[in-house]
């Protein structure tokens, strides 16, 4: 076996050079396959977000269809690139889509799962939901997964399965929502003056609705306090301002007209016995 360098250069550069070329060939064409996959997603969840008849949503779930769809012929071009027939690799995809389905069950699940969302709505960007036991606002919906934020912005991704398959909560299903606050108040003091304050206090808040008519009565005897029931109808996104202004407020107007809200206590009764 000839190993003179120069025998051996003249016999392998071709080969060397023309793989080198592939290789850079391949990745440039990958680089910029990949950045033209995100632009064109990016247009196209631009494009349909500006219409204002279709959800964000659709936007966004359509945008990352078109990502992978375009990444995947990146993909295959780049295989090309290297000798490998568009049709072979059609044919050996075929023929391994069964073992890939296999062990893919999860990500193709998430998949349909991912469909069922966008066709049967249970919920859209920028809902505020409780799914797979974590609370938060949808940010986004893709083809694997459910983005959202929890209060403290925390990034939460949610595989799009256990999203459909468990109990969703949407509190920002309807427009509307009832905002229930409990108020107690001493045994010793005036129920009917401490309803009126109350309704004096729903009455100027231009918050809530006069239909349904708000409900203010006594709705328990508990063991320290006579529990006071308000039950409020107000647009969804006055729902917590509402609800904080609400307490703060009847606590200072309780406070101001000598209405006390008592602390849990113990009252011990002792009884002398006959001599």
């Amino acid at each position: 076996m000839n190993l003179d360098p120069q025998f051996l250069w003249e016999t392998y550069s071709p080969w060397v050079v023309s793989g080198a070329l592939k290789v850079v060939g391949a990745i440039a064409l990958l680089l910029i396959g990949l950045r033209i996959a995100g632009w064109v997603a990016g247009i196209v969840r631009t494009q349909v977000n500006k219409n204002e008849k279709i959800d964000n949503t659709i936007g966004s779930f359509f945008a990352s269809l078109v990502r992978w769809g375009l990444t995947a012929a990146v993909l295959i071009t780049v295989l090309s690139v290297f000798g490998v027939q568009i049709a072979s690799f059609a044919a050996i995809l075929g023929a391994l889509t069964l073992a890939i389905g296999l062990s893919m069950q999860g990500a193709l699940g998430n998949i349909a799962s991912g469909v069922m969302i966008m066709l049967f709505r249970p919920y859209k960007l920028g809902d505020y939901i409780d799914v797979a036991g974590v609370a938060g606002t949808v940010k986004d919906i893709n083809l694997f997964q459910t983005v959202i934020a929890t209060v403290d912005n925390v990034k939460i991704m949610i595989p799009n399965g256990q999203a459909i398959d468990g109990v969703i909560t949407n509190y920002s299903g309807y427009n509307i929502r009832r905002c229930d606050i409990v108020f107690g108040i001493d045994y010793d003091d005036n129920m009917d003056k401490a309803i009126d304050i109350l309704k004096g206090l729903i009455a100027s808040d231009e918050r809530i609705h006069k239909d349904p008519e708000p409900f203010v009565r006594v709705t328990n005897l508990g063991d320290s306090s006579v529990d006071i029931t308000c039950r409020l109808w107000c647009n969804a996104s006055d729902f917590w301002p509402l609800k904080f202004d609400m307490i703060e407020q009847g606590k200072k107007a309780f406070d101001a007209q000598g209405i006390s809200i008592p602390y849990p206590h113990t009252t011990i009764v002792k009884k002398d016995e006959a001599a």
